[in-house]
């Protein structure tokens, strides 16, 4: 067990132990939101089965397949034309606070995600959350761990102090 000899000690312990945490939380933040982002990429042109309270993928339209052969490309990858959708999901990290955002610039990312009036949702990014919150809960975990008493733990070895 730690002991202190004097009130400033203790303080500073605890001022260790918060930015420690801090900057482990963050390290699993970022481990966790660039799983969701590479999974959200590898939906893109695979149907995806329903996962949480997110539907599975509808098939294209028979009109949808017959515009895309006609525009050169593959006939049946949903969200899968040129790759700019996939490319354009990206991930960032807030610079204060924890907080991190996986999605992407383009309008129809919203459209496909959520969908409109003639496009069926096909959720590629709440569907990757939902599909790694088993991972994205562990690494959290092990975060927080590893914040409050330190990398070793997180890493499988538990120092003994006498």
């Amino acid at each position: 067990m730690k002991e202190f000899n004097s009130l400033g000690a203790f303080a500073e312990h605890i001022l260790k132990v918060a930015l420690a945490e801090e900057i482990a939380l963050r390290k699993g933040l970022s481990k966790a939101a660039k799983l969701v982002e590479k999974e959200a990429k590898s939906e893109i042109g695979t149907y995806q089965g329903a996962v949480g309270d997110f539907a599975a993928w509808a098939d294209l339209a028979e009109s949808t397949k017959e515009d895309r052969v006609r525009k050169g490309f593959s006939e049946d990858d949903p969200l899968l034309r040129s790759g700019e959708l996939r490319d354009s999901i990206g991930m960032t990290m807030s610079t204060t606070g924890l907080e991190a955002q996986i999605g992407s610039d383009l309008d129809i990312a919203v459209y496909q995600e959520l969908g409109t009036e003639h496009i069926p949702p096909r959720s590629f990014l709440g569907g990757a959350m939902a599909r790694k919150l088993p991972q994205i809960k562990t690494i959290l975990g092990a975060s927080v761990l590893a914040g409050l008493v330190g990398e070793e733990v997180h890493l499988g070895v538990l120092p003994i102090e006498d």
